[in-house]
């Protein structure tokens, strides 16, 4: 799998196509975050050797952000997994990257990884290595579902209360791009304040994640206090595909409802 990768990288950097390929590499001893920029320094190039949820999975569509935003006028390239697609599909509809500056490298994912990252979609709609297999759904939401109002709430106050105001979620997420965040106004989300406000602050996300969240599950991996934050945007969604038949990245272009409702009319 990795030299198809490698030989796609190899002929976009050679031909010029790109200015530089986000992807992984161990060349330091760990795999990690690389910008490659030259067609013969690819023998560090990686996929990833995944042994269990959140070795090598990063976020490199938000790194890709900050690249794009110091070299507009440049091409790049990024290697892309299923979750990763649906991630540039709902960046290039908020306008935080440029289809036409953007060239995906796609692999699908194993099997393996599929079932434990419990994803819908494992693979790009465009790849160059790897096979398309099975998505899987979670039961997480079912579970909670069965409780009572009463026993709902409890059961997210528990998990809220044992937060430790880190921002791993916000900070890992690749669907958070905003230059000012609405948690660290003190007006909403008082600073310092060790738990946070219960539930106001994982509320407060779990809203502007609407027509963004592209369940990636990486939230859930960073979180320290193992709260199941994945549960609780995939029942956000959930209410949002039942309501507006929309999940974000599932389409090119397609822009969440609450855009759509949000923007002025033009009788003003």
């Amino acid at each position: 799998m990795i030299e198809k990768v490698r030989e796609r990288v190899r002929d976009l950097l050679s031909s010029g196509e790109v200015k530089g390929f986000l992807g992984l590499s161990n060349k330091y001893g760990n795999t990690g975050p690389h910008l490659f920029c030259d067609a013969e320094d690819l023998d560090g190039l990686v996929i990833g050797d995944w042994k269990g949820p959140g070795d090598a999975r990063y976020t490199l569509n938000k790194q890709l952000i900050h690249i794009v935003r110091k070299y507009p006028d440049d091409v790049f390239g990024v290697l892309v997994r299923g979750c990763d697609d649906r991630g540039l599909k709902v960046l290039y509809t908020w306008n935080q990257l440029n289809p036409e500056k953007v060239i995906p490298v796609g692999i699908a994912c194993s099997q393996d990884l599929a079932d434990a990252c419990e994803c819908r979609k494992p693979y790009p709609d465009d790849f160059v290595a790897g096979e398309k297999v099975e998505g899987r759904a979670s039961d997480s939401v079912a579970r909670l579902d069965a409780l009572d109002v009463a026993g709902r709430f409890e059961a997210w106050l528990k998990e809220f209360s044992k937060c430790i105001k880190c921002y791993g979620c916000r900070d890992v997420c690749p669907m958070c791009f905003c230059k000012e965040c609405t948690l660290e106004d003190d007006r909403l989300v008082n600073n310092g304040v060790i738990p946070p406000e219960i539930p106001v602050f994982h509320l407060t996300r779990a809203v502007h994640m609407v027509g963004r969240c592209i369940d990636c599950g990486l939230c859930n991996e960073v979180c320290p206090a193992d709260i199941p934050l994945r549960t609780l945007y995939k029942k956000v969604a959930d209410i949002v595909d039942e309501e507006f038949q929309y999940r974000p990245g599932q389409e090119l272009y397609a822009k969440s409802p609450l855009n759509i409702l949000m923007q002025p009319s033009s009788t003003g």
